[in-house]
Order: C-alpha cells, then structure tokens, then sequence
C-alpha cells in the first residue's frame, strides 16, 4: 500500500503485523501463592469501547500483584476482585508496550503508538487498555523503565504531594526507600526541594543514596521512630509500623501518610491499620493521613514531565522472563526486590 504526497514520490505505508489469535500468558484459576500461577496458551484479547489492544514488552511487579494473587487480605476480594477466585485471570497491571489495535471510540492514539499505563492481565504477550489509563512513552525512557513508572509513581505522586502536601524546605522521612514506591518518593520529594531521609536496609542503602536521599537510615541497626529526629512529613510505603511509633518521629504538626496495606490480619490487613489512623486524626495537632491511587492518564502526565526533567529515573530492579513470574513474585514477598523488578516479555527495552 502507498500514499500520494502533493509534493513528491509516493511514500510507502508500514504494513501492521498481523496479531495472533492465541498468546503465552501467566494464568492463575485459584488464589494462593507463586505455585497457584502457571504459563498457559490463551486466547488473544481483544480491544473493547475506549480501550486499546498493546503488545506488551515489559511488565512491572508491584505489591498489588501479590495481594491480588492471593486474595489477601480478604477485604480485597469483597472490592469487586472475586470472592472465590480471581476474577482477572491473567495477572499484571503496570505495562510498557506497543499499541497494536484500537476499540471503538479511541481517537488519541494510532497503531503504533509507543505507551505505557496501567492495563489488564499485563503478564502476557497481548493485553488490553483502558486509554486513559496510558500514555505515550518519551523516547529517551526505555520500555523497562516505563512499565515501572505508573502504579508506584501515581501512588508516590498522589501521596506524596497531595495527601502529604509536601513543600520545599520540609524533613521527610520515607520509609521502604529502595521499594517501588519509595523509589519515586525518595525522587519527587528531592525535586520538591525537601531534605529527605530514606530507610531501607543496609544492604540497599548504596541505592537510596543514588535515588538522592540526603541521609540514609539502615532500620536493621537504627530506629528511624525513636524520637531523636522529628521529621515534618513521613511516607510509609513498609506497612508494619505502628501508628504510635510514627507518631513519635513526627514534629508536633507533621503529617504521616501510610500508603498501601501491609501487615496485619487476613481479613484487613494493613488497611485496619490505616482506618485507625484516620479515626485518631481529628483528635491530635498532627495530621495522619493515607492514600488510595488514583488510576489515570492526568496522575501520569506530572510523571513524564519529571522524567524529561532529569528529576525521576525509575528504578528498574531484576529482569525476569515471563515463565519465571511466580519467582518475581516471591523475591518481592520475601524482600529481595531493589527499585521495581520487570518482567520482560518481549526483546530487552
């Protein structure tokens, strides 16, 4: 196929690769661990109203997989997640990747189009998209750093400056600086001119440091809530400290923001944690606070514009393959995971 120029030789139009009606894909039909997953030949999707079809290259790992793997705590399974068993067959969220379909009503981006976002059942060679949960990937950022930035950084932004209402000048103290979301933190904070304090172990602390942190803090031989710094602003991303305990590392009117929900029983978990925090708030000068990601393409553009500003270098940890996701999944539960790891379903990016 050619298309006429006004001014010049026809030009000739790339022909689309043809999509596959069936893909490789990470599938898991019960909850439980690593060993509930399994590789399995699956259907193609197809791309639905206001949604895209991508060729995934690159998929993140985040926490939210592993809650979503083994429904845990038992409060995500009332969330519309499935009660008995997963109701997103195939696993994965963040996503790097190309576009290679559009569904009805997509008018904003083409076939070919090179994005990342938030998409649906992203440990597989195809997987759908809302639009506008996506945007297109600047050419300086490889697609292994792109599927790290969306699910961590939107919840870093959000936590960061709108719950946390960061400003320059402030002491904050991130807690699981070297995970996916204090990675972003401990960045965006710095761009924000604040003086900041990363915890993580002393074993990742040469990664924190390179983030940009002022002062790093190994919790295996110090505590960070002991009450010999106070800090204005704290970003829990590690999910096991008690309120009380934070509370004492705060100034008299700082603010703790407690993001995500690790810990605690079955049936809560971390959120208890959180809802304690909120009902305590009103009640003390400090302000305790959480955060609940929101997932879209607005939270994403602060992102991309911090990227192309040298001010965020997302922290591609450990590449896997797609086979090896349950193994991806277990060195994030068991703490061996630096920065965000990837998994690359497709040539590296």
């Amino acid at each position: 196929m050619v298309t006429a120029h006004p001014s010049g030789p026809a030009e000739p139009v790339p022909t689309p690769t043809p999509v596959p009606t069936r893909m490789r894909a990470v599938t898991q039909d019960r909850y439980g661990d690593a060993d509930a997953l399994s590789i399995s030949d699956e259907p193609t999707p197809t791309a639905g109203p206001g949604e895209v079809l991508l060729e995934v290259n690159t998929a993140g790992v985040d926490r939210g997989v592993w809650h979503l793997m083994t429904g845990l705590p038992y409060l995500t399974r009332l969330l519309g997640y499935g009660l008995r068993r997963p109701a997103q067959r195939v696993p994965g969220m963040d996503v790097a990747g190309r576009v290679v379909a559009i569904g009805q009503g997509v008018t904003d981006l083409a076939v070919g189009d090179e994005v990342f976002g938030i998409g649906i059942g992203t440990f597989a060679e195809y997987a759908r998209a809302r639009v506008d949960k996506l945007v297109r990937k600047p050419a300086g950022l490889s697609f292994d750093q792109a599927a790290v930035v969306a699910i961590s950084g939107l919840t870093a932004h959000q936590g960061l400056h709108k719950a946390g209402q960061v400003r320059a000048g402030q002491s904050v103290l991130v807690l699981g600086a070297s995970g996916g979301v204090g990675s972003h933190v401990v960045q965006l904070a710095r761009a924000a001119g604040a003086e900041v304090t990363g915890v993580a172990s002393g074993a990742k602390g040469d990664l924190v440091r390179a983030l940009g942190a002022h002062r790093v803090l190994d919790y295996t031989t110090t505590d960070p809530t002991d009450g010999s710094a106070r800090y204005d602003l704290i970003i829990d991303t590690g999910g096991r400290t008690p309120v009380r305990r934070l509370r004492r590392a705060l100034t008299s009117t700082g603010t703790l923001v407690i993001v995500g929900g690790e810990g605690g029983g079955r049936f809560t978990g971390g959120f208890g944690r959180q809802l304690r925090a909120l009902a305590l708030s009103p009640f003390v000068s400090q302000r305790l606070t959480s955060v609940m990601s929101k997932e879209h393409r607005d939270g994403l553009e602060p992102l991309v514009a911090a990227i192309e500003a040298g001010e965020l270098t997302p922290a591609v940890g450990r590449c896997y393959a797609l086979d090896q996701v349950p193994q991806a999944i277990r060195d994030l539960a068991d703490g061996r995971a630096r920065g965000k790891s990837v998994i690359r379903v497709r040539a590296a990016g």
